[in-house]
């Protein structure tokens, strides 16, 4: 018999909240069973295994991270969208480490092409136009945003920037401006 009120909806939304709480590796079909009061039996007949939860919460959180992005970004170009980019990132990071976290869970090719991440990499494409980037630069400009958003955003959870009196917010606007700075310079006009 199913369990009156859980559903593969409700328990990914459940798993989400508890990536958030305890991290993204401490999700596991045994802790969302606690969760819930239930025996871990009860919960196969909505999910496969503890991999299909952290499947759908990874999907959960880049469609949730996509359309905060899409919403910042609208209406901006250049810089105003740049900034406006990494920010949402930034600000998704710091309020749900646990989801983002699990935005980068690695999915197989064909969940990944049918995912929201496809519309991340669309996002990040249309605020480089404004740079008016050539291939290869254009590419390699969406591999150093990625990279520095995912590791600003990772040190400064893990307290990296907590030994200096420069604020992380200083570092952050000078890394933007940086950014910009180098996009410019590769601007193909």
């Amino acid at each position: 018999m199913v369990r009156a009120g859980l559903s593969a909806e409700r328990l990914t939304l459940a798993g989400a909240e508890l990536a958030d709480e305890a991290g993204f590796d401490q999700v596991t079909l045994s802790a969302l069973a606690r969760r819930f009061d239930v025996r871990v039996a009860s919960l196969y007949s909505h999910l496969k295994n503890s991999h299909e939860l952290k499947t759908r919460i990874a999907l959960f959180a880049l469609e949730e991270l996509a359309d905060r992005v899409a919403d910042a970004v609208a209406g901006r170009a250049g810089k105003n969208a740049l900034t406006a980019f990494a920010n949402a990132y930034r600000d998704y990071a710091r309020a749900h480490p646990g989801r983002y976290e699990a935005a980068r869970y690695r999915l197989d090719p064909q969940t990944a092409a049918a995912s929201a991440g496809v519309r991340h990499a669309q996002m990040t494409r249309a605020i480089l136009r404004g740079y008016d980037l050539a291939e290869p630069d254009q590419t390699h400009a969406v591999r150093m945003l990625g990279s520095v958003f995912h590791g600003y955003a990772g040190l400064e959870a893990a307290g990296g920037f907590s030994h200096t009196d420069v604020p992380s917010e200083e570092s952050w606007a000078w890394t933007l401006d940086s950014l910009d700075a180098a996009l410019r310079s590769r601007s193909a006009s």
